[in-house]
């Protein structure tokens, strides 16, 4: 597998670990970036973009980084805290009136950022075009009574998260939410990452497939278990309502609509850039983006049937739980997406990661390789 890219020599064990995959894992095509005090130190990508294996892998090519996207619309819902137009611990009917029925009116932007507003799914079995209709999406929301008591439990919010969060910036900022939150986020920092794809740059997408026999860990099968045997259940309509959820990624639909939980598209670069940024400041001031990264949530996740820790629109670093640690500092905060694609920062090394891969692995909670790539980094550093 011939690797392209740099990386400084100082990481060569980071070079032969990302090399390892390709012979390891089922991986066709992957990318790694990490940069350590602003300065890119491994910046590799490798394998096919395209299902065939005939399309090489490039240095811009794209990938969805499913709930990668999540922590970009953190960044920008915050950003609308500091100048005062959103407040952590007001209502969010403040802003959306209609979201107050049905026992919604106390719920929170902290509650929604932290997976605590009993709204991961929806309970009414919605059409697979729903998918792509924010209005129809929004409205199921508001009619939607929450799965427990707001504040009293947390479950993940997969794919609700982003209308929830997406409305109040589409209500706030005056500009489409995958707008808002590029403009906000990745333009500063000169990142190439996209919500709401231009068909001119489907060229550049990598096709996603899975692994094959592959059935990952006991929290994987759990979660496969409970979503196959009870399809009412809050975990399966998480993932299966709309139907059309786990299985869109590779249509032209889901990359053109904007949906800021799920379809960020962007590289390993730019995972990095934006956890770079975080750490210098660049997007949130110092006392935001200790409140992002403080445990605000933590426990059995009702979504997710795993132990999960939350900031605010990002993970927090289990370092315990082997299937739950960035691989990294105790101190790690970021965000996976769903098959294997990450980005996070160590702001103990300063260090800013991101991995992208097309072949999604079947871990519902850390991706093995991405760790892996993450362990070989500090031990350069030691």
């Amino acid at each position: 597998m011939q690797i392209q890219g740099y990386f400084d020599l100082r990481f060569e064990q980071v070079r032969d670990r990302f090399a390892a995959l390709f012979s390891e894992t089922p991986t066709r095509g992957a990318a790694v970036c990490i940069q350590i005090g602003g300065e890119t130190v491994v910046d590799l990508w490798a394998g096919a973009a395209d299902n065939a294996g005939e399309q090489p892998w490039h240095g811009d090519t794209l990938v969805n980084l499913f709930s990668c996207t999540k922590a970009f619309t953190a960044v920008a819902a915050l950003q609308l805290v500091a100048e005062g137009r959103l407040e952590l611990d007001e209502p969010v009917a403040r802003v959306w009136p209609e979201f107050a029925a049905h026992g919604k009116a106390a719920i929170t932007l902290r509650q929604l950022l932290c997976h605590r507003a009993g709204l991961p799914a929806i309970r009414r079995p919605l059409p697979p075009e729903a998918l792509y209709d924010w209005a129809a999406m929004t409205a199921a929301l508001v009619e939607q009574e929450p799965w427990w008591i707001p504040g009293e439990g947390q479950g993940y919010a997969a794919i609700t998260y982003g209308w929830l969060v997406g409305e109040l910036l589409r209500r706030l900022d005056g500009r489409g939410p995958g707008e808002a939150i590029v403009a906000r986020t990745a333009a500063p920092l000169g990142l190439d990452f996209h919500i709401g794809l231009d068909d001119g740059d489907f060229d550049r997408v990598a096709y996603l497939g899975r692994m094959k026999n592959e059935f990952g860990d006991a929290a994987a099968q759990r979660l496969l278990r409970a979503t196959l045997s009870e399809p009412e259940s809050l975990s399966a309509r998480a993932f299966t309502n709309p139907p059309s959820i786990m299985t869109s990624g590779n249509k032209p639909e889901w990359r053109r609509m904007a949906q800021p939980a799920a379809n960020g598209h962007g590289h390993a670069r730019s995972l990095a850039g934006f956890y770079a940024g975080l750490l210098e400041g660049r997007l949130l001031d110092p006392a935001l983006l200790r409140e992002m990264t403080r445990e605000q949530s933590t426990g059995e996740d009702r979504t997710l049937l795993a132990q999960t820790r939350f900031g605010l629109g990002c993970w927090l670093d289990q370092p315990q739980v082997a299937n739950a640690t960035f691989g990294a500092g105790p101190a790690a905060f970021g965000h996976p997406g769903a098959g294997g694609s990450v980005g996070f920062a160590d702001p103990e090394r300063e260090l800013a990661f991101g991995f992208v891969t097309n072949t999604l692995g079947p871990y519902v909670l850390m991706d093995p390789r991405a760790q892996a790539l993450a362990r070989s980094a500090v031990a350069c550093l030691a």
